[in-house]
């Protein structure tokens, strides 16, 4: 079979305008279509390559992220604020999300505080069948229909349980991911914002994209303390000892935003906002990989006791794609505060078997 060539700047421009109409042009009754979307970058850097080619998923993968995605958000939220009151945000202009009331009804009945516990449950998978029923029923038939019409320009179904990225696809989900999950996270949080059900519990909130996506203060204060008897007390940037510090995504945030637990380090608070939404240069990425290998297990124990995801393949991918990116890109890696380095060919060779 024919290799696939990359996609073309013009491609490129056409699937950005096509995935901005979905946004704009399309008929979002729940979040589901945002879950997807995010979902499906999220694979497309973890399992693909830039090479042009289709790419299988299967719809387990697809609600294994769901499941991770709106597992906080299945706890009530609440601003404190005088006129609301806490509760659990309605997901649908109708009746709760199915894939919602799903987490609920499971994190009430077994009493399980995060994802990452629950999959070691004999009920797990009781719950992933029936979260992807819920997605090959729902927003796998109806994401790509935008504008009155139907536009499978992004995957189509492939047999039992399983959707297949076109050619193409998958390149420009990787090439674009931190402007997917942006749009689909700002559009998920004003959709629930103007859900009316949601007026009483939310107030004038200004912190939900945080509760909606990011890791609770306990988990990252958890983690912190996991980190600092692993790695001791030392930033993992300057090496000097720490009071003060701070929680850091070694691929930024931004970059990538998914809380992995091999990605966390400990650094000085000033080392972090230098670094801020920077890809760290050689000698940081060389060590972290290696204390990676090193600690990879130790660092998914971390993970489960603080309640984060921890893969350290994933992770690695992650990394490796990050960077691949930013090479194309002509990107800078960050030595210290004030002094940067070019990222280019040889970044490659850490990443070399």
């Amino acid at each position: 079979m024919a290799a696939h060539a990359l996609p073309a700047a013009e491609a490129q421009l056409v699937f950005l305008g096509k995935l901005q109409r979905i946004f704009t042009e399309s008929d979002f009754t729940a979040t589901y279509k945002f879950a997807l979307l995010m979902a499906l970058a999220d694979l497309a850097v973890e399992l693909g390559a830039d090479d042009g080619e289709a790419l299988t998923v299967s719809i387990r993968q697809i609600a294994e992220r769901f499941i991770q995605l709106y597992w906080r958000q299945a706890l009530p939220y609440g601003t404190g604020r005088a006129s609301t009151s806490p509760g659990v945000l309605v997901q649908s202009n109708g009746v709760q999300a199915a894939v919602v009331s799903a987490i609920t009804a499971f994190r009430s009945r077994h009493g399980i505080a995060t994802a990452q516990l629950a999959r070691a449950l004999p009920e797990y998978p009781a719950l992933l069948r029936s979260v992807a029923q819920t997605v090959s029923a729902q927003p796998l038939n109806y994401l790509q229909n935008f504008g009155g019409l139907s536009d499978t320009f992004l995957y189509e179904r492939a047999g039992a349980g399983q959707v297949r990225l076109k050619p193409g696809v998958a390149y420009c989900l990787r090439r674009f991911q931190p402007l997917v999950q942006q749009l689909a996270r700002s559009h998920w949080a004003a959709h629930i914002k103007r859900n009316r059900q949601n007026t009483g519990i939310l107030g004038q909130a200004d912190d939900l994209e945080d509760f909606l996506f990011a890791a609770s203060r306990q988990s990252l204060l958890a983690m912190g303390q996991g980190l600092r008897k692993l790695d001791g007390d030392q930033c993992f940037y300057c090496a000097q000892a720490l009071k003060e510090a701070d929680v850091d995504h070694f691929i930024p945030f931004s970059h990538y935003p998914r809380d992995l637990a091999h990605n966390f380090v400990l650094a000085h608070p000033a080392c972090n906002r230098s670094k801020s939404d920077t890809l760290a240069a050689g000698v940081h990425l060389e060590r972290w990989l290696q204390r990676m290998d090193l600690y990879a297990d130790d660092l998914s124990e971390l993970g489960m006791a603080a309640g984060m995801l921890a893969d350290a393949q994933v992770s690695r991918k992650i990394a490796d794609w990050g960077y691949t990116t930013a090479i194309a890109r002509g990107g800078s890696g960050w030595l210290a505060p004030g002094r940067y380095e070019a990222i280019d060919q040889r970044y490659s060779a850490y990443f070399t078997p």
